[in-house]
């Protein structure tokens, strides 16, 4: 009875947008709402749903068991639920649910992913107190997702095969003889050859970057459509290709932490995105989704983040000292954010300049 009657009171204070209101907060309601009571509301209401499910690219050993462990434990009334898989399936799985009218996905996160549901109609503005406490430049005007992790791109070199003083500094570097037909990029994702095409049109102007991209297709830049821009670092790590293109810096840093023969080369201007979290229309635990989001942006899940070997957003999180060369190697350079909505706008130019030049 007891269980029967905190439940009851739980929803009996989701139903009040201020103090004598007579009807239930809708999901966008609960998504915005700013009341002094908004973490009791939310807390109350989360009770009563009991779960949360999240969609992520985030690894599962090193993130979301861990964040999900810290979450459950902060708030133990509510089971997180988590599926994860590439960005790409993440918004299929999505736009099927969505379809159908039975979305079970009260978040989703990933790299690109943020950017391609919004476009899709599938997602509503939120907002949280989280959201002011992060670097302005990555966020969204129109609150229709939030960042959740920084991302930095670089080539990646062989170091037994390729001394420290013979790697590519710059990107004139490239053009060198002795990289033709071994540079290598993945083509099928927009973080990989789009993106590094589109940071140099951004960065350099069009006339400057079309004519450098006419130069480097000139070297045989090797297009890969299978896989993931890890295997071409795990390539590189094998002696197998000499360079990867636009690859996630951090890959190669982690690895040769561990004794592998391979390293980071980080070109100026320096292309990072984010990775982004959205809410989608239809869902069914709002309560317990925003108390997640507040979560993850929060110091204590920034610092889960960047135990796991990610980039916080949050500026008050540190991150992992073995990863400190990157951000140093970023603070010497420019680095050239591009965001979701930019990265949709230019991707598909940038794939016919590939398609034009590249095939």
């Amino acid at each position: 009875m007891r269980t029967r009657a905190r439940r009851l009171l739980a929803t009996a204070l989701t139903c009040a947008l201020a103090p004598g209101a007579a009807r239930a907060l809708t999901a966008e309601e609960i998504l915005n709402y700013k009341g002094p009571d908004r973490e009791k509301l939310l807390i109350e209401g989360a009770r009563a749903e009991g779960q949360a499910t999240i969609y992520s690219s985030l690894t599962i050993n090193q993130m979301m068991r861990p964040l999900a462990e810290a979450f459950q434990k902060k708030y133990p009334f509510v089971k997180l639920n988590y599926w994860r898989a590439e960005s790409a399936n993440i918004f299929t799985k999505l736009s099927a649910e969505a379809r159908a009218g039975n979305v079970v996905a009260d978040v989703v996160e990933g790299t690109g992913v943020g950017e391609a549901v919004v476009q899709a109609g599938f997602t509503q503005a939120w907002s949280s107190p989280a959201l002011d406490e992060l670097p302005s430049r990555y966020l969204d005007p129109n609150r229709m997702w939030a960042p959740t992790r920084r991302s930095f791109y670089s080539a990646a070199y062989n170091t037994r095969l390729t001394p420290e003083d013979a790697a590519p500094k710059t990107y004139d570097d490239l053009l060198d003889p002795r990289w033709k037909g071994r540079i290598f990029w993945h083509v099928s994702t927009s973080s990989g050859a789009p993106l590094f095409i589109t940071n140099l049109r951004l960065a350099w102007g069009e006339d400057r970057a079309l004519d450098y991209l006419k130069r480097l297709a000139a070297q045989r830049v090797v297009n890969m459509t299978a896989g993931s821009g890890r295997l071409l670092v795990d390539r590189v790590m094998a002696g197998e290709i000499g360079l990867a293109l636009n690859i996630f810096a951090h890959h190669p840093v982690i690895s040769r932490a561990k004794g592998a023969s391979v390293n980071s080369a980080m070109l100026d201007p320096v292309a990072s995105t984010v990775g982004t979290m959205a809410f989608p229309k239809g869902l069914r635990h709002p309560h317990a989704a925003m108390l997640l989001a507040d979560f993850f942006l929060s110091r204590e899940g920034q610092k889960i983040l960047s135990d796991a070997e990610y980039f916080p957003v949050r500026e008050d999180t540190p991150t992992k000292p073995g990863l400190a060369p990157i951000i140093e190697a970023v603070a010497r350079s420019k680095e050239n954010f591009i965001s979701p909505e930019t990265l949709v706008k230019f991707t598909p130019s940038s794939e016919q300049i590939i398609q034009d030049w590249f095939r």
